[in-house]
């Protein structure tokens, strides 16, 4: 097991993207937290005030053997816009800002490669705003915010936007889901 890496993505509100990533084959964990602010062990209130710096985040502890970071990174383009500076549609904030907060020289240089690319083709037709940045100050969510959507399928946050996030990622990535 010591070849499991760590990735931190803010893709807007943690629900959804824990949600997809809980689906991907070869992540053995997916854990909702707080990410890349200045407040010691911010609590989801203290987050929401937008005055930690905190991101939504979820914390991936993945095998590259069976998933590689340039494949969570893709999904991870295609399950939100990463065009939308500080919000993913209605949920606005800093707190929900694009963010890949990396712990190894490999994964930055596989994400800037990635937004490098997807930016040379047009593919959102707007500029990225995806911050790339050093994974700091990580704090897990209360234990209420983990596994929500599983526990929450009928919530209707869950139905309006989590749950077409996982179909979208059903759809487009078939080959990395768990069978």
């Amino acid at each position: 097991m010591s070849n499991l890496q760590t990735l931190v993505l803010g893709g807007g509100c943690f629900w959804c993207t824990e949600s997809v990533y809980k689906e991907v084959r070869g992540v053995t964990d997916v854990e909702s937290g707080y990410s890349n602010g200045d407040t010691e062990r911010p609590s989801y209130e203290d987050v929401c005030t937008g005055r930690t710096g905190h991101n939504e985040v979820v914390k991936l502890t993945y095998d590259p053997l069976q998933v590689t970071t340039r494949q969570l990174l893709e999904i991870f383009f295609v399950v939100h816009d990463p065009t939308q500076m500080n919000r993913q549609g209605n949920d606005v904030g800093t707190q929900y800002r694009s963010g890949i907060y990396y712990t190894t020289p490999e994964q930055k240089e596989t994400a800037e490669s990635l937004i490098r690319q997807i930016a040379g083709e047009k593919l959102f037709g707007r500029p990225i705003v995806t911050e790339v940045k050093p994974m700091e100050n990580y704090w897990p969510a209360e234990a209420y915010h983990q596994d929500f959507f599983e526990k929450n399928p009928t919530q209707g946050y869950c139905l309006a936007v989590a749950a077409p996030k996982v179909a979208k990622f059903r759809k487009t990535f078939v080959e990395l889901t768990r069978k």
